[in-house]
């Protein structure tokens, strides 16, 4: 059910909202590696709104299941004016064109493209299938790092509120980069369509690394 305070269908017509979305992959898809995936992934973004800006790209290591090859990570801001489970359906339309299949393989394995709602404005919901803000958001450093370089460079007084809720705690308990968390310095990520408050370099520990993963 929607919890108090999630808009309705009326709500949501012709009003734009911010949404944030996780990206990840760690396996090759048909437009090559997953550096490659990702950068045509957000460009099919695109199709389902007005990508306003993205994090830097990051080498993760995976979660839930580690034998399988480290994960390459982002997260995007997209203005979009369609309802939070047409967005999902369009997300998971996306995940299909590159080969990703929600139904097989492993819990947590390798894939060609992850692509997750955290979050949509200031609304809640919970229903089958759609968890807004994403129940596991506060638990990953791979979206908890993106999430906060994108939030130093972005509109506070237009954030929502559940990413200030989660970096409040984020930052209590993180003092910088997690040694799982490395950022990635990729010129085709970088030169990729989106607004000019992408244009920044990515927080770093010691000198960036280019992909060379290749998938897994």
């Amino acid at each position: 059910m929607r919890r108090p305070g999630a808009g309705s269908p009326r709500d949501n017509l012709n009003i734009m909202q911010l949404v944030y979305i996780g990206m990840g992959s760690n396996r090759a898809s048909q437009a090559g590696n997953p550096e490659a995936t990702l950068v045509a992934a957000a460009v099919r973004l695109g199709s389902l709104g007005r990508l306003v800006a993205r994090s830097s790209l990051y080498f993760t290591e995976p979660v839930g299941f580690a034998e399988q090859p480290r994960f390459l990570n982002a997260v995007v801001e997209l203005e979009t004016q369609l309802g939070p489970r047409e967005l999902l359906d369009g997300l998971l339309q996306i995940e299909k064109e590159f080969g990703r299949d929600r139904s097989a393989g492993i819990r947590y394995g390798p894939r060609t493209l992850d692509l997750d709602i955290l979050v949509f404005g200031d609304q809640r919901i919970s229903e089958s299938g759609l968890e807004i803000p994403h129940p596991r958001m506060s638990e990953r450093d791979f979206v908890l790092i993106p999430l906060a370089e994108l939030a130093s460079k972005g509109e506070k007084s237009g954030m929502p509120e559940a990413v200030s809720q989660v970096l409040q705690i984020f930052h209590a308990r993180s003092p910088g980069l997690s040694n799982a968390i490395v950022p990635v310095q990729s010129d085709a990520w970088r030169a990729g369509p989106v607004g000019a408050a992408d244009n920044h370099d990515a927080p770093r520990p010691g000198a960036g690394s280019r992909y060379a993963d290749g998938g897994g």
